[in-house]
């Protein structure tokens, strides 16, 4: 663990057992919020983190998530059995998947295939009188003064929020802002099947215009320029967008293994995530792989 901002603390979750992959947020106050809890297999490592910072069975008031997918919202059942009291807020379009989880559990298989899948788990159904339905601009409340601002940020997933912690500065982004794991570069994470290159792009300009004093994504950690890597963020999404484009020319289908060797030729990891156990860690997850996916779904969809 370690602090961030103005009471709020990074968790790593341990996705898989390693570090740095995938990280949630505990924002401290009167009522202390945990955003994205994480994988499922990750529950036992978060709850261990919570209860090393304090927060007992009955303190947690609120698990807030930013979207969806496994990676970010799969311990959420689990959590909130353990943690009774804690609300569950999340975008109107992300409440479904919560009580009745089949679908997005085996979708997900589907994606990641057999050797992927068990790394991240399941997702336990929520009871639906713990949700909190978050339109755009609903504010958690976590003390006196103290909120949590809602933003929606499309692109990654069409029920995709980041979260504006105003009084600390920092904006939680989630996956709208990409990727960027220790020691490594950005690079951009649209997997499928909602990839949304034009709402992507406007999420980012967003969030910059937010003006945040820090940008924290959730693989992994705190940016270092805020206003320079949310340009950069923007300026690879358009990137990797004409490279899907210019791969799919003359009328050709769009194919994800066409559109991954064009944004190889274009935007090479070796150039943007740079460092080598990093590269070897995107491979192994297959995230450029996802992207190219969500890139096909997206052209197939738009041109």
């Amino acid at each position: 663990m370690s602090r961030i901002a103005d009471d709020v603390v990074l968790i790593d979750t341990l996705l898989g057992g390693e570090e740095g992959i995938t990280a949630a947020f505990l924002v401290a106050g009167e009522n202390p919020a945990l955003v994205d809890p994480g994988a499922e297999t990750s529950a036992d490592t978060t709850a261990a983190a919570l209860e090393a910072r304090g927060v007992g069975a009955d303190d947690l008031a609120w698990i807030v998530l930013t979207h969806i997918h496994l990676d970010h919202c799969g311990a959420t059942g689990d959590l909130a059995a353990r943690f009774p009291r804690a609300k569950i807020v999340v975008h109107p379009r992300g409440v479904r998947h919560l009580i009745e989880p089949a679908r997005l559990v085996t979708g997900t298989a589907a994606v990641h295939g057999p050797a992927l899948a068990p790394l991240y788990g399941g997702l336990d159904p929520v009871p639906e009188h713990r949700i909190v339905q978050a339109p755009d601009d609903h504010r958690v409340v976590v003390g006196p003064g103290r909120e949590l601002q809602m933003v929606e940020t499309p692109g990654h997933a069409r029920h995709h929020h980041s979260i504006f912690v105003e009084y600390a500065g920092l904006v939680i982004a989630g996956d709208a802002a990409g990727a960027r794991m220790p020691g490594s570069g950005q690079h951009p994470v649209l997997p499928p099947p909602e990839t949304d290159v034009d709402a992507a792009r406007a999420s980012v300009t967003r969030l910059a215009a937010l003006g945040p004093e820090k940008v924290a994504v959730s693989h992994f950690g705190l940016l270092d320029d805020p206003e320079e890597d949310l340009a950069r963020a923007d300026e690879q999404i358009a990137t990797i967008a004409e490279a899907a484009r210019r791969s799919a020319a003359d009328g050709a289908d769009p194919d994800a293994r066409a559109i991954a060797d064009e944004m190889q030729r274009t935007l090479p990891l070796e150039e943007t995530v740079g460092d080598p156990e990093m590269i070897a860690r995107w491979r192994r997850l297959e995230w450029r792989d996802h992207c190219a996916l969500g890139l096909e779904t997206w052209l197939s969809r738009t041109r």
